[in-house]
């Protein structure tokens, strides 16, 4: 009795309460949840490739010269994102140009073409865009499309990608660390795409896919991505009005010169099997993809720095112990050869002294040297029929 009285009691007093009116106020907080509810299953049930075509670059702003990619947005005004679709569209080359006056030709590869430490214009595309070339016949821009982390999967997720650009051309740079099987999905890139991976490789797509916990399954899972598709735009802002997408350090380590005595690689040592151990089916399969486009493309095995530091004569860098570098380069040989691959094995055409922070980024004038034997190896490439998407 006591209990009821009381709470009786407290609602004649709330009523009273001058300019107070809580069945308004309770309304408003119930409708409020209710909107809430609705715009967070609305967020939740955009489709990813929807809202990533949604873009104010190319359009308000220009397109960048290379993919998002970024670690400290406040100072780049860049981020890392993994919606393919967002990254294509904030990029220059989704801009439709004349075909019959521009060759279109993509770059494929790891930071070393995405350009660490570079501008856009001392980037291998920056350095072959100005060399003003002339392939099949018309001017020929080059796009790219390098993305820092070192996986092959991650190559042809962007390779297939970027073949709704239509592109005339592709140059494909790579190197023996992008092989290991365990590197495959190791790129975030890659992880956050293996649906569409494992479409793409042939894989059974349970395979492919790794238990993502119940946070992933929720709505704020979503969230994230639509925060990072908006944060994005955002940076396009300060990034259109001061060319800068990257941080540039004042000082950086240099690249190892001397090196541990160690003649391991991926766990393996001299007189493994490397061959098994590596994912050639998945370099046959980007350059099946690019065949069956008719896009010709050409396969580039990347310069790396050649150490003659301590213990440079049991490792050409921190990366690969000479046997099993020695071994991959004869394989990349011979399956261009069987397969009818063109192939520029540029290992070591870059002096020692072009190398920044590490054994494959280059400096301007190694971008240069890089260029030049690109561009030669370019000119015999056969001008074929334009190519076509598989969608």
């Amino acid at each position: 009795m006591f209990g009821k009285t009381h709470a009786v009691g407290w609602l004649s007093k709330s009523r009273i309460i001058p300019g107070v009116n809580f069945l308004f106020l309770r309304n408003v907080f119930l409708k409020g949840i209710l909107i809430f509810v609705i715009l967070s299953l609305a967020i939740g049930i955009i489709p990813a490739d929807v809202l990533g075509r949604i873009s104010i670059y190319n359009h308000l702003i220009p397109g960048r010269p290379r993919l998002p990619f970024g670690e400290t947005p406040q100072r780049s005004y860049n981020l890392s994102l993994f919606n393919l679709e967002a990254m294509f569209a904030a990029h220059e080359i989704s801009i439709p140009t004349d075909a019959d006056k521009e060759t279109r030709i993509i770059l494929l590869g790891d930071s070393s073409i995405w350009g660490t430490l570079q501008k856009p214009e001392e980037t291998m595309a920056g350095r072959l865009n100005a060399r003003n070339l002339q392939i099949c016949g018309k001017s020929a821009h080059f796009y790219n499309l390098g993305y820092p982390t070192i996986s092959l999967a991650k190559d042809v997720l962007i390779l297939q990608r970027a073949l709704q650009t239509y592109p005339d051309m592709a140059v494909w740079v790579t190197t023996l660390e992008a092989f290991p099987k365990d590197k495959q999905f190791t790129s975030p890139l890659a992880e956050n795409n293996r649906i569409r991976l494992a479409s793409i490789l042939g894989m059974d797509a349970q395979l492919a896919t790794v238990p993502l916990g119940i946070f992933n399954s929720t709505l704020f899972a979503h969230r994230r991505e639509l925060a990072d598709w908006a944060r994005l735009q955002f940076y396009g802002i300060p990034w259109a009005a001061t060319g800068i997408d990257q941080d540039y350090p004042v000082r950086y380590p240099a690249a190892e010169i001397d090196l541990e005595p160690d003649e391991t690689f991926h766990k393996l040592e001299p007189g493994d099997d490397l061959h098994s151990a590596m994912s050639w089916d998945v370099l046959q399969k980007g350059m099946s993809i690019a065949k069956q486009a008719n896009l010709p493309i050409l396969l580039v095995n990347e310069p790396i720095l050649v150490s003659n530091g301590n213990n440079s004569e049991i490792r050409y860098n921190f990366y690969y112990p000479r046997w099993a570098y020695d071994v991959y380069r004869t394989e990349m040989q011979r399956q261009s050869d069987l397969n009818d691959w063109p192939y520029l094995d540029a290992w070591n055409i870059i002096p020692m002294q072009e190398f920044t922070n590490s054994a494959i980024h280059l400096t301007t004038t190694g971008e240069d040297l890089l260029a030049g034997r690109v561009a030669d190896a370019l000119k015999t490439l056969a001008c074929n029929t334009p190519p076509t998407a598989p969608f």
